[in-house]
């Protein structure tokens, strides 16, 4: 069964004016609506971008850390009591505020009017929004918004990473295997999955000079973070580059799903289109014409899911 999305959320609390400009720019970030847009097609990856919301701004949930020891036992003898090991978490939602201006002038002059402007800004500030939510996902506050929610990279066990020893400073890229759903990683929505366009309002704002002058004005406001309940929910190859040795390979993600429990395995691999050519490139095509081996869409069974919400600009670490 396919798990709720943003979009879904968006769809379900009847924010309309918000839908089409949410359905519009969310295609390319599969981390928020597990579709993606890659070479012309759409690849729907129907688990991906699971999302719940909230009645508040936070909550505490419990995460088994341990399970009960179990063991066998002798006729006429009894069994000690046995129990797993919690612990509390709180997850936090933070505010996505963007807002867009534009000199009324200037929009009252467009070719097909201010409506055509306004529509085409809203558009634009909401695929910005997202993306900036596909980036916040991985970095969390450190690369991305130091204000926004913690990201895998704040979450990932340090048992569940695996170092392709890439070295060239600043062209690190990362492979995250992730799974999702309510008890692995999810999208959290704050205030019961508020997601709003504010009505298009006319406003006296000020130029660099202090100069006045009356503009459009718009903004956007969701209540946004991300929970991960179990330490098998995300798994990350890390310091993969462009030097010979350092690229992503087969052998690479086989060494990442191997610390994946038996039984549990990710919804995708999630990487950058380097990474994904330079799987590729890595394998050799075994065919009659001598064709170049064909793009992956999958290893042993995990979809391969590219994003531009993962760079190849990342720190050595």
């Amino acid at each position: 069964m396919a798990l709720p999305t943003l979009l879904d959320i968006a769809k379900h609390n009847g924010s309309d004016d918000v839908v089409g400009l949410v359905e519009e720019a969310i295609r390319a970030v599969p981390e928020i609506s597990g579709s993606v847009i890659y070479r012309g097609k759409s690849l729907v990856i129907p688990n991906l971008g699971a999302a719940r919301t909230i009645k508040g701004r936070q909550y505490k949930t419990l995460i088994r850390t341990a399970l009960p020891t179990v063991a066998f036992r002798n006729a006429n003898e009894g069994s000690a009591s046995t129990k797993s090991t919690y612990e509390n978490k709180l997850v936090e939602t933070f505010i996505l505020n963007p807002r867009w201006e534009c000199d009324k002038a200037v929009a009252d002059s467009h070719e097909d009017g201010a409506e055509s402007f306004i529509a085409l800004e809203g558009i634009g500030m909401t695929a910005a929004a997202m993306m900036a939510l596909g980036k916040q996902f991985y970095y969390g506050r450190g690369t991305a918004d130091a204000k926004g929610h913690p990201g895998l990279i704040d979450s990932v066990d340090s048992g569940m990473v695996v170092d392709a020893t890439g070295s060239t400073a600043n062209t690190g890229s990362s492979v995250w295997a992730v799974k999702f759903g309510p008890q692995a990683v999810q999208w959290v929505y704050g205030e019961k999955g508020s997601l709003e366009m504010s009505p298009v309002r006319e406003e006296s704002i000020a130029d660099s000079n202090g100069n006045r002058f009356t503009a459009y004005i718009q903004e956007l406001l969701a209540y946004a973070g991300v929970q991960v309940l179990d330490r098998y929910s995300a798994a990350r190859i890390k310091n993969l580059t462009a030097q010979a040795g350092k690229k992503l390979t087969d052998a690479l993600l086989a060494e990442l799903l191997a610390l994946f429990p038996v039984g549990k395995m990710p919804d995708a691999f999630l990487l950058s289109r380097r990474s994904l050519e330079q799987l590729r490139a890595s394998r050799t095509a075994t065919n009659a014409t001598g064709a170049e081996a064909p793009t992956p869409t999958e290893f042993e069974g995990v979809p391969l899911v590219p994003t531009d919400s993962i760079l190849n600009t990342e720190a050595i670490s």
